[in-house]
């Protein structure tokens, strides 16, 4: 269908860059061509067909001056397009050339066929191509697939409310749809699918391509040209990196090696290890002989080591702690003494890293990618691994640029691809709100019609960061890393990706709908890609009214449906690919937060910027309150800050300009200490304002002990 509209300029020309465009099938049936006795054998002849820059061509028939093709092409036609048809003679030694040339202008011929082409067939006479008058034979064609109809563009449904359909694309939308932006242009595949081509950035898409996703898109590409500055910055980023100006040493999760015992790399990159009292080598690491246990430790069992390399156990479930291993009943160490239970990040990272060297293969894989075509380079390459061989030392390539890998290389790949994740022109993850730059799935990415294998590698690719201890440079949303740590999605989760949604459940929750007389049902619209479908939170929903007595039930399955919002197959695609490589079961001892902090890093947190752009409300700089916050900031380490810092913003990471460029609900929002409550409250937070609620504590240790119990154990950002 052609949305039609007369667009033209001054001199009658059409505007081609702001007409609608739509596929038009041209089969091509036969022709009858004048006999030349010169040629014995007569002409093999094939068609042509030009319209707007494109050209497309049938087969040849052999030594023939009827041939008949029965050949069916695709072009794109606007209403004012002119289609050329060619017929040309194929020459095996020589140049192929033209017998006869006929022109078919779509105006007229939708006209006089009632503004509808739908298997008309059209005989169009032959001329020379020197001399138009001169007539060399007739075409027979049938045209297909074309209509002009701006009569059912517009339509009204039940309501009363005015909506528009698009059947190409077969899809409806509340807005009038706009012209494709400059450049752009519409056109169909083999297949039927519409897809979009920009003749600017000579790029394709599955999306339609609107003003604002051009601009998203420019955007996205400023961004991507200052990656390489960018990168600078990201080196800085560590767990647990540079202390004081002096440099980190290389973490052992198992502590040091036992006395007379040194760990070696040979010229290969492999690891062994060297006993100078017997002068032996071998590859086995001399504190892990003899003390791994295939058998899984019982649910809630976590094995750490000591500096001095000896294991003990941690039962999360009771908070205690023992050197006997509860698989075997053996003691590592006779008469050890009890370890006070600690919840320690950096414990768990050193436990996931002791594991994922457990796990690890031999050798090394090869992974050669270039700038321009990233995506498409590691795509094709990690789908052809098998998933374990993902496990062994990554050495990446760029062609044509020096240097060997040895972390360093892996580090940008990691880095740069998972900022090309963000293109818009895959249509896999989109923002999670306007003042929300963390990622989520796109419920739309079914326009891709691969998207469910770009899941499945986009999941092996951030298991493949989280096994090799590589950060990427964007996060994402709060409840996405809950569900990699299979915990369950509650109803807070919603406030950081939804704040406007999640208040008006909270409305629902503390107001009688009925003396409201508010009318709801167990249904909600949602409109993707401009179409506007209605889903049902129950069977026969639409019918269900939302009372009073029903009303938790309502909140539960609409919180459920905008968490999900119907991208459970993108979902499962990415796990499948995330579990191939790294199962789930390997970071159950990690929260949403932490996980953050491990596939994204954390910054450098600087204290003088922080106090800088901070604001106060019933506070003042000089209050006992605010002095003792930044005492009690000045003595966390790094790991510290930023937790406090995911309690009060929801997020650990901080934007390129530093505390001067957080932002909140409804754009720019510095950090803010508030004066609210009593004394024996706790802490609480708001994260849409990055806002902390401070009660007027009346001693520093008070403060310092409510401020690291909410920092520590509260879930959800805040607590009473």
């Amino acid at each position: 269908v052609i949305m039609a509209s007369d667009n033209r300029d001054s001199t009658n020309n059409p505007k081609l860059n702001n007409k609608p465009l739509t596929p038009e099938a041209v089969e091509f049936l036969s022709a009858k061509l004048k006999e030349n006795k010169k040629n014995w054998f007569g002409p093999s002849p094939y068609v042509e067909v030009a319209v707007d820059d494109q050209s497309k061509k049938t087969e040849k028939c052999n030594n023939t001056h009827t041939p008949k093709w029965k050949q069916s092409l695709t072009v794109i036609v606007t209403p004012f397009s002119k289609l050329i048809f060619r017929v040309w003679s194929h020459q095996t030694l020589k140049a192929d050339f033209l017998l006869g040339v006929a022109t078919l202008d779509m105006s007229e011929t939708l006209k006089s066929n009632n503004m509808k082409l739908s298997e008309v067939v059209q005989i169009l006479q032959l001329c020379s191509d020197q001399d138009n008058t001169d007539v060399v034979g007739d075409l027979s064609i049938c045209l297909d697939g074309v209509q002009v109809d701006p009569e059912t563009f517009q339509r009204v449904d039940q309501n009363g409310r005015m909506y528009y359909v698009d059947h190409i694309e077969k899809r409806t939308s509340w807005n009038r749809p706009d012209s494709l932006p400059s450049g752009w242009e519409r056109r169909v595949d083999p297949m039927g699918r519409v897809y979009f081509v920009d003749h600017i950035s000579r790029t394709t898409t599955w999306q339609r391509p609107t003003q604002e996703s051009v601009r998203n898109f420019e955007e996205w590409q400023h961004q991507r040209s200052q990656l390489q500055g960018a990168m600078q910055q990201f080196n800085q980023r560590f767990i647990f990196g540079v202390r004081h100006g002096l440099p980190n040493k290389e973490f052992d999760p198992l502590g040091p090696l036992p006395h007379g015992w040194e760990k070696r790399t040979d010229t290969n990159g492999r690891v062994y290890f060297v006993h100078h009292t017997s002068r032996m080598t071998q590859w086995e690491d001399p504190r892990t002989q003899g003390l791994l246990n295939d058998k899984p430790l019982p649910e809630g069992w976590e094995m750490r080591f000591t500096v001095d390399g000896i294991p003990y156990f941690v039962d999360h479930n009771r908070r205690t702690t023992t050197y006997i291993d509860p698989r075997t009943g053996k003691s590592s160490l006779e008469n050890g003494p009890q370890i006070t239970y600690v919840r320690d990040f950096k414990a768990k990272v050193q436990y996931f890293r002791f594991w994922c060297q457990q796990l690890s293969m031999p050798q090394h894989i090869k992974i050669t990618v270039t700038r321009k075509t990233l995506f498409e380079d590691s795509f094709q390459q990690i789908m052809s691994f098998h998933p374990q061989d993902l496990r062994r030392r990554l050495w990446i390539i760029f062609p044509g640029e020096e240097g060997l890998d040895y972390g360093g290389v892996a580090r940008e790949w990691f880095f740069l691809l998972s900022h090309e994740v963000l293109n818009p022109m895959y249509c896999l993850f989109e923002y999670a709100g306007k003042d929300n730059y963390c990622l989520q799935i796109n419920p739309a990415s079914y326009i891709n019609p691969d998207h469910l294998k770009y899941f499945k590698f986009i999941g092996r690719f951030i298991a493949m960061s989280l096994f090799h201890g590589k950060f990427i440079d964007t996060g994402f949303s709060l409840p996405f890393y809950k569900r990699i740590l299979n915990k369950p999605l509650a109803l807070k989760d919603l406030e950081s990706i939804d704040t406007e949604f999640y208040n008006s459940l909270i409305w629902i929750k503390d107001n009688n709908l009925e003396e409201c007389g508010l009318e709801m049902f167990f249904s909600v619209d949602k409109e993707i890609l401009g179409e506007v479908t209605t889903h049902e939170l129950k069977p026969d929903g639409g019918n269900v009214l939302v009372t009073e007595e029903n009303k938790e039930e309502y909140i539960r399955l609409v919180a459920e449906w905008r968490l999900s919002r119907g991208v459970e197959e993108q979902t499962q695609a990415f796990f499948e690919g995330f579990n191939e490589v790294l199962p789930q079961q390997y970071l159950q001892y990690f929260d949403a937060k932490e996980l953050e902090v491990m596939l994204c890093g954390m910054q450098e947190i600087d204290l003088v910027d922080w106090q800088r752009h901070t604001i106060y409300r019933h506070y003042a700089r000089s209050s006992k309150q605010i002095l003792w916050f930044w005492q009690f900031v000045k003595e966390m380490d790094n790991e510290k800050r930023m937790r406090l810092l995911q309690f009060v913003t929801g997020t650990c990471r901080l934007p390129m300009g530093g505390f001067a460029d957080l932002m909140g609900s409804n754009g720019p929002q510095k950090f803010c200490i508030e004066k609210v409550g009593k004394e024996n409250w706790l802490p609480r937070s708001h994260t849409c304002f990055n806002r902390l609620d401070l009660p007027p504590y009346k001693s520093y240790e008070q403060l310092k002990e409510k401020l690291m119990f909410a920092i520590e154990e509260t879930e959800g950002f805040g607590q009473e």
